[in-house]
């Protein structure tokens, strides 16, 4: 029972590293928010198109220094929830061929072309805008439906089951279910799974068990020594956070114990 509610106590902080090493991790390769599994209009409502009037603005913008990395990223991207998908695929290339290697623009060209189903070659550019050693799970997860598109529904489950890994533990995390998403990432590093965020996340769910020596091990494990460190650092400031929350909690309730 004791373990249990400082399990619970944690769970605060969990959510907030949930949020770091699941969504943080996917930002060191693309800034584009609206990279997803989904090819369908509707599915990009929430990600918040511009007014015509906006566009032209960032048109404008574009048209004055089409080099500028950033101004291309949202032109295009702006186009492209605007259903002007040709128009966000020419505007992209560009970007693309004059800022060679910029993983962002390549995540949000491949985008753009798979929705104007141009698939063989969207995935090819996705391809090129992640590593293996730093997976982005958005992009495998557009992977996986371009594969989808081109009939590859096997190769596509691969993908969806890659980009899942992590996130699935996470969500486990969150509904305080910490062996099973100890279980799920654990297969993940078992079966070769490269993500930092896998181990990262592992980490994490079981150090919230209270097994924090297993899960220090686990995030120094095959990293170079200040890498290393800062995964220490960060599993010790999001376990240390809950329990300085739990602490003031009970000043608090202390305090109240005695005015009254």
């Amino acid at each position: 029972m004791r373990i249990s509610r400082a399990i619970n106590r944690h769970l605060g902080s969990a959510a907030i590293a949930a949020i770091l090493a699941v969504g943080l991790g996917g930002c060191q390769t693309m800034q584009s928010p609206d990279i997803t599994g989904s090819l369908n209009a509707r599915a990009d409502a929430s990600s918040g198109r511009l007014t015509s009037t906006e566009i032209e603005a960032l048109g404008e913008r574009y048209r004055a220094n089409p080099k500028n990395a950033d101004v291309a990223l949202q032109y295009g991207t702006s186009l492209r929830l605007n259903n002007q998908r040709q128009q966000a695929v020419a505007v992209l290339e560009q970007a693309t061929i004059a800022n060679a290697g910029n993983k962002a623009l390549l995540a949000a060209y491949g985008r753009a072309l798979a929705d104007n189903g141009n698939y063989q070659q969207a995935f090819d550019t996705l391809t090129k805008a992640h590593t293996p050693a730093n997976p982005d799970w958005r992009i495998l997860s557009v992977q996986g439906t371009v594969l989808d598109k081109m009939g590859k529904h096997d190769e596509a489950r691969r993908y969806y089951t890659s980009a899942l890994k992590s996130n699935l533990g996470m969500s486990y995390v969150l509904s305080k279910d910490l062996p099973k998403a100890e279980s799920i990432l654990r297969t993940a590093l078992d079966q070769g799974a490269t993500d930092a965020r896998v181990r990262q996340n592992l980490g994490l769910a079981i150090g919230l068990q209270g097994r924090f020596a297993e899960a220090e091990t686990i995030v120094r494990a095959d990293l170079p020594a200040e890498e290393a460190e800062a995964n220490v650092a960060y599993l010790k400031q999001m376990l240390s956070h809950g329990e300085g929350s739990r602490r003031g909690s009970r000043t608090s309730s202390d305090s109240t114990s005695n005015a009254s």
